[in-house]
């Protein structure tokens, strides 16, 4: 079937929150409308010039890119600037564009999973705490005829998980009392009267990001005009969302080695580092994008050598003092990866949402620093 922009925006937006973003960024749907329709669709890490044009040549009306398109408020929109003609470009043959920057970061699956799997690495955790997903319980009444179809809905909706356990709940049974006024449609009893039925009270556990999808699953589900439910915030710990990863390298190797492996796998022609390179490597941490400042943080982690990108001279001078390697693997080199896998996950949720569409990935998109 054909989709719009819109839908598109909103699986992204499941797979990273804009509640995950960092609150000096703007990512989000900063050009076009949710209801322009969307049959060819383009991911990259950057939207320049060359991108817009080869949108516009070959018919692509969506681009999803990872650095924000507009960046810093526009306090005018001019045409005779270079950022101006590519706005009018963009408007003018209803090319929408979505970003998601440092929501993607942090998400589950974004940038930093992916260059972690690129690299090998194992036994991933976190480096970089960004948020918690708030966990909260959710208690529903219902009559017993409906019990298993409302407990479903909750699951669906996705309710329920407790580690790696999913469809958990809780169900009490007991009686339920209730009158129903003029005006109303009871689904049990009459009006006026007094009704007892057997209910059960359904609970289940429900992080914050899906609570409100949750509650609208729970109610389309539910037999009555007004369900009676209870919603509580909960002390357990949420998952937590990091930017960053830290995992074991697949083979213990001094560091110069991992270097060199490093810089094939990201396709780099030059890998600035600094630090002992004749350390052993085991475990790695990395951080796409500019990471520089967590240099410390990584070394507290347990790594023996960190990927980042945007690495100045101090930074470097900040690692030896750790004792711990550093590896520039730049801006693009080390989010880059995103991109082919952003387009992969895509045409999978076009696939399952039967939208007929097709992905492709920016061929202009290229690093913006060069090597002599």
């Amino acid at each position: 079937m054909a989709t719009t922009v819109g839908e598109i925006v909103k699986v992204l937006k499941a797979w990273a929150p804009l509640s995950l973003k960092e609150s000096w960024d703007n990512p989000g749907l900063l050009i076009g409308s949710p209801d322009e329709p969307v049959d060819k669709l383009m991911v990259t890490l950057d939207v320049m010039m060359g991108t817009v044009d080869y949108a516009i040549e070959h018919g692509i009306q969506m681009i999803v890119s990872h650095h924000p398109v507009i960046f810093d408020g526009l306090k005018s929109l001019r045409t005779d600037t270079y950022s101006g003609r590519m706005y009018q470009k963009l408007l003018a043959h209803h090319i929408s564009v979505y970003s998601a920057h440092t929501n993607l970061d942090s998400a589950d699956g974004g940038v930093n999973d992916v260059l972690a799997r690129l690299l090998g690495l194992t036994d991933l955790k976190g480096l970089v705490p960004v948020a918690e997903d708030k966990l909260y319980k959710i208690a529903v009444y219902v009559p017993e005829s409906h019990g298993d179809a409302v407990r479903q809905a909750l699951a669906d909706a996705g309710a329920g998980y407790i580690g790696n356990y999913s469809d958990c709940s809780f169900t009490a049974k007991g009686e339920g009392r209730f009158k129903a006024h003029e005006g109303t449609h009871p689904f049990i009893g009459e009006i006026g009267q007094v009704e007892k039925t057997a209910e059960e009270r359904v609970e289940t556990i429900v992080p914050e990001s899906k609570l409100r999808q949750t509650v609208q699953a729970m109610l389309a589900a539910h037999p009555y005009e007004e369900p009676a439910y209870d919603l509580y915030p909960l002390k357990n710990a949420g998952h937590p969302f990091m930017m960053g990863r830290v995992g074991t390298w697949p083979t213990p190797e001094p560091a110069m080695d991992v270097l060199k492996k490093i810089k094939g796998l990201l396709h780099r022609d030059a890998l600035s580092y600094a630090g002992d390179t004749d350390v052993i490597v085991r475990r790695v941490a990395l951080l796409g994008g500019g990471g520089a400042g967590f240099i410390k943080l990584a070394k507290d982690a347990g790594a023996q050598l960190y990927l980042t990108g945007d690495v100045k001279y101090h930074d470097a001078q900040e690692a030896i003092r750790q004792g711990i390697v550093v590896a520039d693997g730049g801006h693009f080199g080390t989010e880059s990866p995103v991109v082919a896998d952003l387009c992969r996950r895509l045409e999978q949720a076009a696939e399952e949402q039967q939208w007929h569409i097709t992905c492709e990935t920016d061929p202009t998109s290229k690093d913006m620093l060069h090597y002599m």
